[in-house]
Formats: structure tokens, sequence, C-alpha cells
């Protein structure tokens, strides 16, 4: 029997337009690493590699999980560059011997090889047709995405103490918004199973109404991810890159795949994930990591489990159904209030802390937008009804954008 959540059918169907774009493109990428190389054009031979590089390893992984016949193709050319790309350090290492530079060209241009037989392969055949443009754009949860690329620009500000420069905002954000979406559409793949148990909230997305193949909706995901990691390792700076792509893996690996379905503390630790963003834009302006950048991160980590879980009370029923243990299903409803206050009560008094190095401003709105959460957390714990949890889910999104609009500002203005 396969496994849940595997996207592989009984009967593979022909790659879509998507991954032939992606094969393209990494083959074209190929192309300019050995060019590039031959002409010893340095950083930029490097920089096409970090384009080339997650393109052909996009590739493989879709390959792997929905058309495995065009693996092996596939796994050869990301082994090739990957040989490619350590004979390059043995060029540095060796002065830029003869034999080196054969080397490592020679591996290259295999790799380039390697390529063009895949797209050869892929390109056989019609594509399978796209989905609408509304249901791709469905995918990538733009409303979720706009409250991250808010923390990271966020994070941008902070790192940069003011106004970041207009290019690499737009180019790190671009980026942060590619590994989002990304993300995103890996969840709709994974959690297909769930979404048709969970009643109309989920049920008429577009991976589990079958308006987009499970097969379509990975090659979409795992290019966003890829094309993510491409632009930022080679725009803007390789650390950023990384953990962009981090963030992405364990929202897609640990919290969807594993922490979702197995514990009650899945929102509490998975919500790591949707910290990242934050991190990401503070290495983004600054090209490393710092204390400023672990005080975003933490602060997103401790808003996580109250927002989620006030949603978790709204679809209690829900989420039995489709037997996930969020903690009201799992706990009772008193109890989940219980924490949802507690939590709150840290995360307010850690903002607080936190302005010590964030400043005036920033400490202001915390106490403000702080004492209205822990009020409205009060009252749900008094109160467990469902408008109660709607007005206490709905106020956290405003209170982290607020807040984390306050961190951006406070540089401007003190």
């Amino acid at each position: 029997m396969r496994s849940e959540g595997r996207p592989v059918p009984s009967e593979t169907p022909a790659p879509g337009l998507v991954l032939r774009l992606a094969v393209l493109a990494g083959a074209v990428a190929t192309l300019l690493v050995v060019t590039s190389a031959v002409l010893e054009l340095g950083t930029t031979h490097w920089g096409v590699a970090l384009v080339a590089l997650p393109l052909l390893a996009a590739v493989a992984l879709v390959c792997r999980w929905a058309y495995p016949q065009l693996f092996p193709r596939a796994l050869a050319a990301l082994m090739l560059l990957l040989v490619a790309i350590a004979l390059g350090g043995v060029v540095a290492w060796s002065s830029s011997a003869e034999w080196a530079v054969a080397l490592h060209v020679g591996a290259a241009a295999a790799s380039l090889g390697a390529s063009l037989v895949l797209a050869a392969s892929i390109l056989r055949g019609a594509a399978t047709p796209l989905a609408s443009a509304r249901d791709y754009l469905t995918l990538t949860k733009p409303r979720i995405m706009t409250l991250l690329l808010l923390t990271g620009a966020a994070g941008m500000f902070v790192g940069a103490q003011g106004v970041p420069p207009l290019d690499l905002l737009v180019l790190a954000m671009t980026g942060l918004a590619l590994a989002c979406g990304g993300a995103s559409a890996l969840n709709h793949v994974l959690d297909r199973d769930i979404d048709k148990l969970m009643g109309s909230r989920t049920e008429r997305r577009p991976v589990a109404a079958g308006r987009v193949s499970p097969e379509q909706a990975l090659e979409f995901g795992i290019v966003l991810s890829a094309l993510s990691f491409a632009l930022l390792a080679s725009t803007v700076n390789l650390l950023t890159a990384v953990l962009a792509l981090v963030g992405n893996a364990f929202y897609v690996v640990v919290y969807t795949r594993w922490l979702k379905r197995t514990t009650p503390q899945n929102i509490v630790i998975g919500g790591a994930a949707g910290a990242v963003p934050p991190v990401v834009g503070y290495a983004a302006a600054t090209g490393s990591l710092a204390l400023p950048a672990l005080w975003l991160f933490l602060i997103v980590f401790l808003w996580t489990p109250p927002h989620f879980w006030a949603l978790a009370l709204m679809l209690k029923g829900a989420y039995a159904r489709a037997g996930v243990p969020m903690l009201p299903v799992v706990r009772g409803e008193r109890e989940t209030a219980r924490q949802i206050l507690l939590y709150s009560l840290g995360l307010v008094a850690f903002t607080l802390v936190v302005g010590l190095w964030l400043g005036p401003v920033y400490t202001a709105a915390a106490l403000a937008l702080g004492a209205v959460l822990v009020a409205l957390a009060w009252l749900l714990r008094r109160d467990l009804s469902r408008g109660r949890a709607q007005l206490l889910f709905h106020y956290s999104l405003l209170y982290l954008a607020l807040l984390f609009a306050a961190a951006a500002v406070d540089p401007l203005v003190t």
C-alpha cells in the first residue's frame, strides 16, 4: 500500500509544464556554468552554479516522488554537477592547476549532457495541462504569505537599523515569497487527505478537490522552493537562502508530515517554521545573525500557539473528524483556553523585555497591543464561546502585524 501523503499515483502521468520549464532552465543554467568556467568568469561562474544546483535538485526530487522512471537521469545530472562543484574547490586549492581545471570543466560538461538527455526524455509527448491560475495562486496561501512577508520585511528594517536598500528589499522579499509559496503548495499535497475530511473550510482546496493533481502541486511547490534558493543565493547572500530553505523544509517535513499528525504539541514545536521569515529578513540586511534576529524569532514562536489554538477551538469538530490531535481535541477546550492565557502572558512579558533592545516606540506598541491580547485571552478563559475564540484569533493577526511594524519603524524615529 502506498504510504500516506506520498504523491505517486498507480499510473504515472506525463510531466507537467512547470517541471518541463524547470528542466529547461536547469539545462540552460548548466550550459552557462560550463561556459563561464571555460571563460574563467570567477564570481559569475559560481553565481550561475547557485542557480543551476537548486533547479537540478528540484527536478530530481520531483522525479523521485512523481516520475520514478525519470529519476535515474535526473539524479545523474545533479550528482555530476555536485562533482563539478567539488572539483571547483580542488581548482581553488591547487591554484588553478591545469589538470584540476580540466576535470572541473569536464564534470560540468557531463552534467550538461545528462541535463540535455533528461530534458529530451521529459519533453517527449504532451504535457499535463495546467490548472487555473487562481488555483495555483490558492496553493501559495497568499493571506498567510502576506503576514510572513511583513515579519520578514520588519526583520530587514531591524537588521539595517533603518530603511534597507530598495533593490535588496525587493529581491529578499521575492525570494521569501517564493519559499513561502512553495512550502504552502507542498502542504496542500501532504494534507489533501485531511482537507477532504475537515468540511467546507478545506475540502474545496485545489488538491483536495481534484482541480490540481498532486503531481502538479508537487512540481509547483518544489520548483518555487528551488527558485527561492537560486534567487536568494545568487543576488542576496547564501545565508539568507539557506535559512529560507530550512524554514521551508521544517514546515513541510517536520510540522506538516510529522508533528501535525502525531502530537498535540504540534503547533508549539512547528511554530518554529513560521518564525523563520524575520530571521531571513535580518540575514538579508546584514549577511549575518545576531541577538535581535533571535528576539524576532522568539516573538513569533511564542505568538503561534495562542493564535493557532484559538483557530483550533473554532474548528475542534473538524480536527476531530480528520483525526488531527490538536490541543482542544486531545485535552479539551478549558485546558486549551488556559494554555492560551499562559502563552499570551509569556509572550507579552517577553516582548516587553525585548524592548530594551528594540527601542521605545516598539516597547510602547508591545505594551498597548499586549494588554488587549491578554484581556481577550482572559475573556476566552471565562467564556469558551466560538465568538470569543474568533475575536482572539483575528486580533492576534493584527497584533503581530502591528508589533512588527512598530519594530520596523522604531529605528526610523529614534
